[in-house]
């Protein structure tokens, strides 16, 4: 689990963009950045996301993309060859909560194939993007942990 979620100030400005688009209905992307390897020291564990994959929300039926999303498997294995190929690797996935607080929503634990970075941004909090690290539990479900972000140039 990372310690830290450093956001390119560029990066929040697009996922807020794609995410707005998507109004009213819930928008998602790709985070796509850096990680350390696992064995590195704790203070060394801070991701890095540097670039935003803009999604389509393909949740089924359409009239439910107002507080649910979904990401085609395609655009994820599109987003990973892109960004294997330039030295980055995919960290997570981003969505808004048009409607509601920037927290995990019960079907955002029970879908989230774990352990996940997911940010999630909300009108509600100022479309500041909230870090969260689910992670399953002994009983199947998934659990959700706050992480601390911060924003770079």
């Amino acid at each position: 689990m990372p310690e830290l979620i450093r956001l390119r100030r560029g990066a929040l400005t697009q996922l807020r963009r794609v995410l707005i688009t998507a109004l009213p209905g819930e928008g998602c992307a790709l985070l796509l950045g850096v990680s350390p390897p696992a064995p590195m020291a704790p203070a060394a564990l801070s991701w890095r996301v540097e670039r935003i994959w803009p999604c389509c929300n393909v949740w089924m039926p359409p009239a439910e993309r107002l507080h649910r999303f979904a990401i085609d498997p395609r655009e994820q294995l599109l987003a990973q060859r892109w960004a294997r190929q330039r030295g980055l690797t995919v960290l997570g996935s981003a969505h808004s909560h048009p409607q509601g607080q920037p927290v995990p929503s019960a079907t955002d634990l029970v879908l989230a194939f774990t352990p996940a970075l997911q940010l999630i941004l909300s009108p509600a909090d100022g479309w500041l993007p909230q870090a969260w690290w689910l992670e399953g539990t002994p009983d199947g479900a998934a659990g959700a942990s706050p992480l601390s972000w911060c924003l770079e140039a």
